[in-house]
């Protein structure tokens, strides 16, 4: 039985909303002030997107913070299930225990440890810090999210599956494409996301490992606040979020795509 909302948790659940969301839309109301602080709403204009277009540092920085962000979020994801499948597929539930420890260390780490340690060993491998090491560092602290985005859905998984599939005659290739792989696709999915969420948003590692000539949205973004910061980052916020918004609405559509259509058996 559904328990009934009350007003009291739904004013809960609007000022939490409000909190939340405030900031950003405050950020987006003044990207198109007319004047330049962001103390007085002068009148509405598009100057500060048109001086965003022409700023071509900024572009490029963007640019880099987008590929770094796919390109990780890409290879992590890859290694992410072959680790999840790795986990799941261990035969003693030590070793399995283990690996999971291990996988989540990365997640309850600090991200200034992580960032110090990536920059020691970078600095002891001779990698010169840039759009590498930004790119490796990432990739590293991705792995353990996509680990822990597939392997529940590994754990749902029926073993009869895979033995109906095995006892029809499918090699362990087939296996492996038509049968699990489409069963955790949910699950890929969302890793692949929150990887990607993880990377655009990331500011400590990423302020560990970057290199002169090399940049991201978010280290750039903290070396202008030092300065003061100009309403053409607010532009460049709210086309981000829009972004954002994309990404959350494509999510969406893939993972209502791939729920099972819900009928169940008929009774006679």
């Amino acid at each position: 039985m559904d328990k009934k909302i009350t007003p009291l948790s739904k004013f809960f659940l609007a000022v939490i909303f409000f909190i939340l969301y405030a900031p950003i839309f405050f950020l987006v109301i003044f990207s198109f002030n007319s004047g330049d602080t962001m103390y007085n709403f002068k009148g509405f204009s598009l100057e500060w997107y048109r001086e965003l277009f022409q700023d071509t540092r900024l572009l490029i920085i963007v640019l880099n913070t987008v590929v770094v962000a796919f390109l990780s979020a890409l290879f992590s994801t890859i290694i992410g299930v072959l680790g999840a499948l790795a986990i799941h597929n261990a035969k003693k539930r030590q070793t399995k225990n283990t690996l999971l420890s291990l996988n989540n260390v990365l997640i309850v780490s600090p991200d200034v440890i992580i960032g110090a340690s990536f920059l020691i060993l970078f600095t002891m491998a001779g990698i010169k810090l840039g759009f590498y090491s930004v790119l490796l560092s990432h990739i590293a602290f991705s792995i353990p999210i996509v680990v822990l985005m597939v392997l529940p859905k590994l754990m749902e998984m029926s073993p009869t599956l895979i033995d109906a599939a095995r006892d029809l005659g499918a090699s362990s290739w087939n296996v492996m494409t038509k049968v699990i792989i489409p069963f955790i696709t949910p699950g890929i999915f969302a890793g692949f996301f929150m990887a990607l969420t993880y990377s655009l948003d990331d500011f400590a590692v990423t302020f560990f490992v970057t290199g002169n000539g090399f940049s991201t949205l978010s280290v750039e973004i903290y070396s202008l606040a030092r300065r003061g910061i100009s309403l053409n980052i607010n532009a460049l916020s709210a086309l981000l979020f829009l972004f954002t918004l994309l990404l959350v609405v494509i999510y969406y559509f893939i993972t209502q795509r791939n729920k099972p259509s819900g009928m169940g058996v008929r009774k006679r």
